[in-house]
């Protein structure tokens, strides 16, 4: 598909345009490359832009595909999974709401990426992105520390894997949750990822992700509304398991 023309209206002293709906309904836009950008921007990206909504287990992208798209989570939670050569299946992270997706500058796609539970995403063709980006500063400063702040978190999760004990993990997990998910009416947060995810991300075993948070129920830290659903009791408590 060809790439769309891009055009910028001149400043003339006007007021400024209203951002488009979309992304005033949009729940992780605070964490976005949108967080900062003017009402004008916003706009410019609404026109390039797309709304995908997914359901539970849809892939957005595969591994290995041609990169064509990009784009921001707006809501829900994707499963980010590589593949080795015998099949074996590794979690390398999630992408909560806020969480850009794609390759800027990479031919292909490095994880597929899957829905954990009804998801949406603004999908943008990458050239596009990176047209506006080339001609809005500020677009581009966005982008440069929303990728700057998943590096940290790439190199936070090795210190996470390697020197943090199991029940660290576990309840850092809980606590990156409920940051990065809304609760529902009661003040309980979804679990996007099942015990069996939980595990793989954490480099632990099922049985052991269970029986801690079995612990932290048992300690008054948390409460398990249903099997999927889960209320903070105590975060001063919470985060101090997470070290």
């Amino acid at each position: 598909m060809a790439s769309v023309a891009l055009a910028w209206p001149e400043t003339d002293g006007r007021a400024a345009p209203a951002p488009d709906p979309r992304c005033l309904r949009c729940i992780g836009r605070q964490q976005s490359i949108c967080a900062d950008l003017p009402a004008d921007i916003l706009q410019e990206l609404a026109r390039i832009g797309r709304v995908r909504q997914l359901r539970r287990g849809e892939v957005l992208s595969w591994e290995g595909d041609e990169v064509y798209d990009v784009g921001n989570v707006r809501d829900g939670a994707l499963k980010l999974t590589a593949s080795l050569r015998d099949g074996r299946e590794q979690i390398l992270g999630v992408a909560w709401p806020g969480s850009f997706v794609g390759e800027l500058f990479a031919g292909q796609w490095a994880y597929r990426a899957t829905a954990l539970a009804a998801t949406t995403v603004c999908v943008f063709r990458r050239t596009d992105l990176n047209i506006l980006a080339a001609g809005r500063p500020a677009v581009a400063t966005s982008l440069l520390r929303r990728l700057s702040n998943d590096l940290d978190t790439a190199r936070r999760s090795i210190l996470f894997l390697g020197r943090k004990t199991a029940e660290e993990r576990v309840a850092s997990l809980l606590i990156d949750m409920r940051r990065s998910m809304p609760c529902d009416a009661t003040g309980a947060t979804p679990m996007s990822l099942n015990r069996q995810q939980m595990a793989d991300l954490l480099g632990l075993t099922i049985e052991t992700v269970s029986r801690k948070i079995r612990r932290f129920e048992r300690a008054g830290i948390i409460l398990l509304v249903e099997t999927r659903l889960f209320r903070v009791l105590d975060d001063v408590g919470l985060a101090r398991l997470a070290g």
